[in-house]
């Protein structure tokens, strides 16, 4: 009779046992599905901010073999040319402000109506390159190379440029830039 008792204890107890482990298991696996939820939303969160939210990278073109790349129209800030050979490449209405053109390979480009400010343009070659209307307001161009160049409308102010260059750009310096009203000599200095 103790062994019936014994046997219907241990079932009734092990019955009990595996009800509390099942209810257990399933605290656990919603804790897991909470879990990884969770871990999917800030994943999703951290994304959408990443590619909608946060700034935009500049590109890197350094030493790129860029002739005759049509880069017109586009907006261009903060990105690098470095040494790249641009010549006959097209950024006529581009906004390359804080772009670095440094040593870069202007040559027969288009520049007509850009947005050059505050950009680095030293040792850059812009030997027949259209400036036409340009903005070069506070454009690092010392030792830039402007033979040939048209620079009609161009606005030079607060430029710093070699006075060889200077005397250069004045010889043919002429014209109104149509975004800030001002001479393009008297951006110069030419007088």
């Amino acid at each position: 009779m103790d062994n019936q008792r014994f046997n219907s204890i241990n079932f009734t107890q092990a019955s009990e046992f595996t009800q509390a482990s099942e209810a257990a298991m399933k605290l656990v696996q919603k804790q897991i599905v909470t879990v990884c939820i969770t871990g999917l939303l800030v994943f999703v969160g951290i994304g959408v901010w990443f590619f909608a939210m946060a700034p935009a990278w500049a590109e890197d073109y350094n030493r790129e073999f860029l002739v005759g790349a049509d880069f017109s129209g586009q907006v261009l800030t903060d990105d690098s040319f470095t040494k790249a050979n641009l010549r006959e490449s097209n950024f006529s209405g581009s906004d390359l402000r804080g772009v670095s053109f440094f040593s870069a390979n202007l040559d027969n480009a288009n520049l007509e109506g850009a947005d050059l400010r505050t950009t680095t343009l030293d040792t850059a070659r812009f030997s027949r390159a259209n400036l036409t209307n340009a903005l070069l307001e506070g454009a690092f161009a010392f030792n830039a190379k402007f033979d040939g160049a048209i620079i009609d409308g161009a606005d030079f102010t607060d430029v710093d440029l070699r006075q060889d260059a200077h005397d250069l750009l004045c010889k043919t310096a002429k014209g109104t830039n149509p975004v800030t009203g001002r001479k393009t000599r008297e951006t110069l200095n030419c007088d």
